[in-house]
């Protein structure tokens, strides 16, 4: 071999060592937690290649109810079995007598194991016993744990691992597999919420899964008696648990139930349907907060124009309305005669709200905006401040709502008519008609809502508290807002009000009923959206409920069963905690 080949030769074999010393500082020096375009944790792979270990709480903070009790989570004692135990001479009988299963069940499930595994819940006295017994990998262990289905799921929201949003987020922190919060709450609290140290029992074994270091399970994870933080919400976890109930016995498909509690604008309740498809979380509209969404609100819009004319001296007490015609100063499908402003609102009748609507926007184009906005109806509405660090922290993200979509259709007559009667593109949330009926109940005073009062330490004790907030600086008057709970009540007490079926529930109740065309056919059949809103009781306000049931027929999906039936629900509750 001639020298030339010997040098190439040579050459050849010192650069293929150079390259394998590169990749091998790659591995183990400068990419060991982000190697390949996949961002794999090496360290963190070779970790879980010599050990056994089970999850038993992933170190995220957690949700709790308006009493401090769990709400998105379970605390329980489990019996976790470790693999290794096939390896051993064991007390299996002993173990099997404590929690009531056969010996050889108990075995059967172990040697089919290739990773430490929960056996089952087991009570207190069955942990102490089984701790007494003193079997390496036979543990049991208190923990916290994320059941299939919890309640105000849309609400509290989901979380997920993304290693791409995680860096993005916390380009400061390590460790990509943790998961973080894609949507409600979850989303909105993450920073406070994201995991530090996930709690483990680990064990180490070599290639056959046989013992490395001795027998003993090593317990990993949060030893900071503060941390991981936790959200205390507002929901009553007992009328949630009862209003979801009640959805599903009315067989809901599209739409929900809100309750605020009046005096401090919390959010006690809420569901939303379609209920999350836990198999595929992602798939369909179950993700979707119905509730802060918006959609297209009906007749409850009247409240609002009847609000500003109030308010605007648009209309006296004694003004009378031909409500035989229709907004078009056509042949009504309903002929309700010559009425004044209160028949009008209890029996619904369009053309009263379409010529008021026409008169107020004729004075001002933004007068039914700024009205709907000094009700709460549309606008930021919920908890919105500096938390520490963060600028305007906001607990919750809702849709803003709308009134008119274009500038040019506050003055034409056809729209302003169509809009006065919550149609053409009036586009509410029913938390926002919620927060509506709240505002009138209260006076006119309109309160930012809550759906968390503290963020707390995991000791209990509050790291943050966040305090009520009320705007009084553009409401409508004390006076007018007098006037709307008379107009509410008597939808109610008219005989022929479109309210009159709650006339004998266990509370007395004011509100205003709803029926909007979404111009959606199925089979040439027109889709409505259909309403309930009000508060209760009349004489000392304690809660507004908004119910809605949304792309129904005309002859399905009536809400003033579902919205007595969460009344009498509230009654019930309130009876027995008294």
């Amino acid at each position: 071999m001639s020298q030339r080949r010997v040098r190439l030769f040579s050459v050849g074999i010192l650069l293929i060592i150079v390259l394998l010393f590169v990749r091998l500082m790659q591995i183990q020096l400068f990419q060991s937690e982000e190697f390949s375009k996949h961002k794999v944790n090496l360290l963190e792979d070779s970790v879980k290649q010599r050990t056994q270990q089970i999850l038993i709480d992933d170190g995220r903070g957690l949700f709790l109810d308006s009493k401090g009790l769990p709400l998105s989570h379970e605390e329980k004692m489990v019996l976790i079995l470790f693999p290794f135990l096939k390896t051993m001479d064991w007390d299996s009988q002993q173990l099997a007598n404590i929690i009531g299963v056969s010996k050889y069940t108990l075995e059967e499930k172990v040697r089919e194991a290739k990773q430490p595994f929960i056996y089952g819940e087991v009570t207190e006295s069955q942990s102490e016993s089984i701790a007494n017994l003193n079997i390496p990998g036979v543990i049991s262990v208190k923990g916290k744990w994320i059941p299939n289905t919890f309640p105000a799921a849309q609400l509290i929201g989901l979380t997920g691992e993304n290693s791409e949003e995680y860096k993005k987020r916390y380009p400061d922190k390590q460790g990509y597999d943790i998961k973080i919060g894609v949507s409600g709450l979850q989303k909105q609290f993450d920073e406070f919420l994201i995991a530090e140290a996930p709690s483990k029992l680990v064990f180490h074994v070599d290639a056959l899964g046989s013992p490395l270091f001795g027998i003993d399970v090593k317990y990993t994870g949060q030893n900071n008696p503060y941390y991981p933080l936790n959200v205390r919400t507002t929901i009553d976890s007992e009328l949630q648990e009862n209003l979801e109930s009640i959805l599903d016995k009315h067989e809901v498909q599209k739409g929900g139930a809100i309750l605020l509690d009046v005096e401090t604008g919390n959010i006690a309740a809420l569901a939303s349907r379609p209920s999350i498809n836990w198999n595929d979380p992602y798939s369909d509209e179950g993700t979707k907060n119905m509730m802060f969404e918006q959609h297209i609100p009906g007749s409850v819009f009247k409240t609002v124009v009847a609000a500003a004319a109030l308010d605007e001296g648009i209309v006296d007490r004694n003004d009378s309305f031909n409500c035989n015609l229709n907004i078009r100063g056509e042949p009504a499908s309903r002929e309700l005669g010559e009425l004044m402003l209160d028949e009008s609102f209890s029996r619904s009748c369009n053309r009263t709200f379409a010529e008021l609507a026409i008169a107020l926007q004729k004075e001002n184009p933004n007068n039914l905006e700024e009205y709907a906005r000094k009700l709460g109806l549309i606008g930021s509405l919920g908890w919105q401040g500096d938390v520490f660090y963060l600028k305007d922290f906001q607990q919750f993200k809702s849709s803003i709502g709308r009134i008119f979509l274009d500038n040019d259709h506050k003055n034409d007559v056809n729209f302003i008519s169509q809009t006065g009667i919550g149609q053409h593109e009036v586009r509410v949330s029913p938390l926002g008609v919620a927060n509506m009926m709240a505002t009138i109940s209260r006076g006119g005073n309109l309160k930012s809502i809550r759906v968390a009062t503290e963020i707390q330490y995991a000791d209990g004790g509050a790291l943050f508290k966040f305090p009520e907030q009320a705007n009084d600086d553009d409401s409508v008057s004390p006076a007018t807002a007098q006037r709307l709970q008379q107009l509410l009540r008597k939808v109610v007490t008219d005989q022929e009000g479109t309210g009159a079926y709650f006339q004998n529930l266990p509370y007395e109740v004011a509100g205003k009923s709803g029926t909007a065309q979404t111009g959606i056919e199925i089979e040439n059949q027109q889709l409505y959206n259909k309403w309930f809103a009000g508060y209760f009781p009349f004489q000392n306000p304690k809660y507004s409920l908004v119910t809605v049931n949304l792309d129904v027929l005309e002859n399905e999906g009536s809400t003033s069963e579902l919205f007595s039936d969460i009344v009498k629900m509230v009654h019930d509750i309130e009876e027995s905690s008294s």
